[in-house]
């Protein structure tokens, strides 16, 4: 895929034969680790993030001279690496190359990062995304701080964090509400 500069894109792929990808907590911290390192290396914007057990999700941005890429063969090749060296194991992690999905407007890319913070939701690890630690949700509803993640698109949208986390329960409410319909409609 060709990247553009400005433009966002969701990368987004699973472990191989849909195995963990994160065997311990600090699996987990050491991608997140890996991320903040090479997104300046690469130029690339971090927009939001969710890792989960099998499976990560990411929202980026192609800066200036920057290079999606390299950041996510650089990022996910070391992750490789070093979780072989440390299981003792060979081979791929992951299911395949990356699948991306170029993001053509304002709308779908505030539909995308909520989707991606919904994950754990939607995959029953947690009932409430703040519940889950390995997505950078906690930062953009303000309830966490230190995140090498750009909250700008975040503030364009939204007055206060608080906003955010409102639109993001809108959603799940009116899944609730039309899931509960369709239940007792049957």
């Amino acid at each position: 895929m060709k990247y553009t500069e400005g433009h966002y894109y969701h990368p987004y792929n699973r472990g191989a034969h849909k195995k963990k990808i994160f065997l311990q907590r600090d699996n987990y911290l050491h991608l997140i680790t890996l991320l903040a390192k090479y997104s300046v290396r690469y130029g690339v914007t971090v927009v939001a993030y969710c890792l989960l057990p099998n499976h990560y999700h990411l929202i980026l941005k192609q800066n200036d001279s920057g290079s999606i890429g390299m950041f996510l063969k650089t990022t996910f090749n070391a992750y490789t690496q070093a979780i072989n060296k440390r299981f003792r194991t060979s081979g791929t992690l992951f299911q395949g190359q990356v699948h991306v999905k170029e993001i053509d407007s304002d709308s779908y890319c505030m539909q995308a990062i909520r989707y991606v913070h919904l994950n754990p939701c939607a995959a029953q690890i947690v009932l409430k995304p703040e519940d889950w630690e390995f997505s950078d949700y906690r930062e953009w509803i303000g309830t966490r701080e230190g995140s090498f993640v750009d909250l700008g698109l975040r503030n364009a949208y939204f007055t206060s964090p608080l906003d955010y986390k409102r639109f993001v329960e809108e959603y799940i409410d009116a899944k609730h509400t039309k899931e509960m319909k369709n239940f007792l409609e049957s």
